[in-house]
């Protein structure tokens, strides 16, 4: 494969008047123009989203599929795809048995695996099959083997998996190290992506109201329970109906039906003014715990790559989960005294006429640092997510006075735009890039992801709260909304080799169907319930029964 790009290479090189290049000199500018164009299609599908009213989601994702390396070729696929997927090749050659009988060398991936002792020729028979006997070639010995779906016997290998035969056990090897060194080394569109997912989760926890979240709490919190529950299980058992594994793909793909968009209930609630009321703060407080609960989901799914580990299993969350009290409390009682009474007073005001003031730049190096603090704790505990809502939350009460939610307006006024890009960047490349177009666009594929995403996806949040009176609707279609954090499992988990190809193209019809239809219906079940309800009585508690009074 590697010696096939050389050789089309050097003939680029032999024949220039072939080459785009040509006629202006090696010039990267041509692969300037078309990430800019690109990325100006991109950001004209975002406005596009914004004038119709819905969400920018479908055109970002529909647009970096159709400019992708996999249509039109307008990014190129060096910067699309991770470089170890491009250059190692996984794919076992015709003559493998011969070359393992004969002791021969195997090359690219498969011989760097072969080489780790990971697939040991001795686990499985290898053998001429000379004297006239039949020999089944390649395939595990019954020793200390189990038992297949298929009757035949499958071993264990030093890396982990289960295989059948030496070739399966040498691809899946390779195919799973190959994974491991994209998610530590991504591509450049891919980093970006996830850096962005990171800022816009840590942006999150600034929202969180610890007064509010403390009179609508415990509701709010059951909410959350079963808005997170729900969909995991209903998804892990429907994919299990569809005849994958359970751990770790069914799991995976519950998961990722999991989270809750905080960001679509905050803006619409806004839009409507009645955030202020009881049942718009349990709507914020339980899309809140529900993100928690799905980060607390998320590490504990990565953890389960490889054999079980008890101490990334078990041990780990509930370090993370003990830490994230802790941070609570400091977010509460430390955080907002710390900034605005002893640390920020240290630094004398500036005397002149500037954009930015000394207290803010503090203020801005502080949350920097917290992130990077927490988001690296929670990354040994399982993911760096984690940290990164937790830091968030730490800002939520430094206020100023006169000025509640002073700290997230300094964060949005520093990193508003390069957020906003970064996020508009993991769905039209790091989601779209990862996106299989053949499985997607097939009709297995949308029926089984119309299901998924009408049922698991769906309907399960919008029956999440029952007990909630007459706003349990309301808040059933607010939980179902899905962003980046949902696209970010579904594609990580496709990148770790935890869903095949067929299955993440299940997945993202399904998160389709939320991302589609849930601001729509949200917005006209919100706008019936104000008018109902909350124009008249001015306010309205989420626990009061449908025949209550106002």
């Amino acid at each position: 494969r590697v010696k096939r790009r050389l050789s089309r290479t050097c003939l680029t090189a032999a024949v220039p008047s072939l080459h785009p290049a040509a006629m202006g000199g090696a010039s990267s500018y041509l692969a300037i123009l078309a990430i800019c164009g690109f990325l100006s299609a991109a950001w004209l599908a975002t406005k596009i989203s914004k004038f119709a009213g819905v969400s920018s989601i479908v055109l970002e994702i529909t647009t970096g599929v159709v400019l992708g390396p996999r249509v039109f070729g307008l990014i190129s696929s060096e910067y699309a795809e991770c470089q170890h997927l491009r250059y190692i090749d996984c794919a076992a050659p015709p003559d493998l048995m011969d070359r393992l009988r004969n002791n021969e060398r195997l090359y690219d991936g498969l011989g760097t695996v072969y080489n780790m002792g990971l697939c040991p020729k001795e686990d499985y028979h290898i053998d001429d099959g000379h004297d006239g006997e039949h020999v089944d070639v390649g395939h595990a010995a019954p020793e200390g083997g189990a038992e297949g779906e298929d009757g035949a016997h499958r071993r264990l290998s030093a890396g982990g998996g289960s295989y059948a035969t030496i070739e399966e056990c040498l691809v899946k090897s390779c195919n799973s190290m190959v994974s491991e060194e994209c998610q530590l080394s991504p591509g450049f569109f891919t980093l970006v992506g996830h850096a962005g997912v990171a800022l816009m989760i840590f942006e999150s926890g600034m929202h969180f109201d610890f007064e509010k979240a403390g009179q609508v709490g415990p509701k709010a919190c059951a909410v959350a329970v079963l808005g997170t529950i729900l969909p995991f299980v209903t998804g892990t058992i429907l994919t299990v109906i569809y005849g994958k594994p359970m751990v770790p793909d069914a799991v995976s793909v519950g998961t990722a039906l999991a989270p809750t968009s905080v960001g679509i209930a905050l803006r619409l609630l806004g839009e409507a003014g009645v955030l202020q009321y009881d049942f718009g703060q349990a709507i914020i407080t339980a899309a809140f715990v529900d993100d928690i609960l799905s980060l607390v989901l998320f590490n504990i799914l990565f953890s389960l790559q490889g054999e079980f580990d008890v101490m990334a299993t078990v041990v780990n969350p509930i370090i993370g989960v003990t830490f994230m009290g802790i941070a609570m409390v400091a977010a509460v009682k430390f955080w907002p005294k710390a900034i605005n009474d002893w640390i920020i007073p240290r630094f004398a005001p500036r005397t002149g006429d500037f954009k930015v003031s000394s207290a803010d730049e503090v203020l801005f190096f502080i949350m920097m640092v917290l992130l990077i603090a927490y988001a690296t704790t929670t990354h040994f505990l399982g993911t760096h997510l984690w940290g990164c809502f937790i830091a968030g939350m730490s800002f939520a009460c430094v206020d100023k006075v006169g000025h509640k939610g002073h700290a997230h307006h300094v964060w949005v006024r520093q990193t508003k735009r390069v957020t906003s890009w970064m996020i508009r960047i993991f769905f039209a490349c790091t989601v779209a890039f990862s996106i299989p177009i053949n499985e997607l666009l097939s009709f297995d594929a949308f029926w089984k992801g119309s299901i998924m995403g009408i049922g698991p996806c769906i309907l399960t949040k919008v029956f999440c709260a029952p007990f909630m009176g007459r706003a349990k609707f309301v808040i059933g279609w607010a939980m179902v909304g899905r962003a980046e954090f949902a696209y970010l499992i579904a594609q990580m988990a496709a990148a770790g080799d935890m869903i095949d190809s067929d299955t993440f193209s299940i997945v993202i019809w399904a998160l389709l169907y939320a991302t589609i239809f849930a601001p729509f219906t949200f917005r006209k079940v919100l706008d019936r319930y104000v008018a109902k309800h909350c124009a008249a009585a001015g306010e309205v508690s989420p626990d009061e029964s449908a025949d209550g009074a106002h």
